[in-house]
Parts: C-alpha cells; structure tokens; sequence
C-alpha cells in the first residue's frame, strides 16, 4: 500500500489512486504466492491471471462508483459506454503480466481518464516499488510527493533507451549505436520511467494498445517531453507511438532510427 503522503490532488486524482491500490492488493497477494496462481489464456495466447481479473473488477467498480455516468474501456472486459460519452476511463489492471508470472518485479496497474478524446488525469502504479506516478493536464507530473522531468541528454552514446518490438532493421542500427538498451516488459512503467528521466529515449515499431499508452502519455508530457510517431510528429492519438523522450531528442532519434529504417 502506498505510504507516503501525497501533494495534494484533485478530487477525481485521488479517486484513482485509491482505486489502484484497492486493486494492486490482490495483484501482490497472488505475487508473493506464485506457486498457488491460477492461470487462463485468453484467445490470442496471451497469459492473464486470476488475480489480473480480480483487479479489473475492482478498477471498474470503484471508478464507476465514483463516477457512475462516466464510461470505460480496459484491456480485461469490454466497453462499457456510460451516458456520459465524453469522459472515459481507460484501465490496464495489470501491465508486464509475463514478468508479474515469473516473479519478476516489473509491472503496474495504469488508469487513465479521457475528455472529449484527450488525457487529462493519469495514474501509473507500481505496487512493488510503492511508487504513484501521476498527473494532471497543465499541474505537472510526479513520483509520490516528487515532481519530475524527462532527462536532458540528447548525444545518442549517452542514452538510455527502451526499446519496445523492434524491426530487424532498427534494432542493428541500435545496438551499433548504443550498448545501453532495456527490454523491460512493461510499457507503462517505460514511459513513466521517461518522464522521471530514469530512462532517456523510448523507442518502438508496433501498434500500441491504449490502455498500454494512455496514462504514459500524459506522464511524459506533464514531465516537459514528447510523445512522436516515427516521424517525429507529436501525437494525439495512442496507436502510432514511436519515440517518446524530451523535445530536442525527437528530432535526432526519427532521423537516426525510422526515416532510413528502410
């Protein structure tokens, strides 16, 4: 349970944060105990687990307690569309399941809150590492009571970079460039570790989910950074993410990475 105090939020913030670590309860219950875990799998092959299902049910529960007119879209169970359209919950009860069944200590709960088809309240939480990252549009982001801000560094040697799937092509050109990449397995906490500036660049090739990327986002923009495609255009949408870091990177990693991939 999260036990530092935080700044003070918004009302609609601290309904988040409560939400998710009502649900990371079950999450860590089941994580401390991975022998007795039960295990499904969904239609397309990937792995989600009891507790993972338990925890979207209390997401959804408590965030519509909280606002019942609102609506919600989330990676375990489908859309609920409320007679509010143009507010929408969008939750991943549980990013980085693969680590999460392996007793690797890297995943997150993430809530976001969408108006009028723009982020606008964010939450990422790791319940390992009792860490809050969250946000609100035009307030800033932060780490528990900390604020943060994206890394500054820009030389391509001197980068940390996270690397999500990645053509052939582009992660050569990489490696050729960098020895310092990290697959961690867990999308959010990636762009909440770019807005922190633990990381320095992130970087990927395939679609994104929203509810992989929504909270993230506006984590690193609250934080002073970018959130691109592979061109370098900022985005307002989730599926064409591509290179997330401060604004002065974007630029440089477009050109050494995606506009002569091919």
């Amino acid at each position: 349970m999260i036990s530092v105090k935080l700044p003070p939020q918004s009302s609609i913030v601290s309904v988040m944060t409560k939400s998710v670590v009502k649900a990371s309860r079950w999450l860590l219950r089941d994580f401390a105990e991975l022998e007795n875990l039960q295990v499904s799998v969904k239609s397309n092959k990937a792995f989600v687990t009891s507790a993972d299902l338990k925890a979207d049910k209390i997401l959804r529960e408590e965030l519509l307690h909280a606002r019942p007119t609102y609506s919600l879209i989330s990676e375990e169970a489908a859309e609920i569309v409320g007679e509010d359209p143009s507010h929408r919950w969008i939750v991943d009860p549980l990013d980085g399941t693969v680590n999460y069944m392996h007793g690797f200590p890297h995943w997150a709960i993430s809530v976001a809150l969408e108006k009028n088809e723009e982020i606008i309240a964010a939450v990422t939480y790791d319940p390992v590492k009792n860490e809050m990252f969250w946000a609100e549009k035009g307030r800033g982001a932060y780490v528990n009571d900390k604020k943060i801000r994206v890394s500054k560094k820009c030389r391509p040697s001197d980068l940390l970079i996270s690397v999500g799937s990645l053509s052939p092509v582009l992660e050569e050109r990489l490696y050729s460039m960098s020895n310092s990449l990290r697959r961690s397995g867990s999308m959010t906490l990636d762009m909440a570790y770019v807005a922190a500036g633990r990381m320095d660049l992130l970087l990927s090739s395939i679609r994104s989910n929203r509810w992989d990327v929504a909270a993230g986002m506006l984590l690193v923009r609250e934080a002073g950074g970018v959130v691109a495609d592979k061109n370098g255009k900022n985005l307002g949408n989730y599926e064409d993410i591509a290179i997330v870091g401060n604004v002065d990177i974007i630029p440089i990693a477009a050109k050494l990475c995606f506009l002569s991939e091919n």
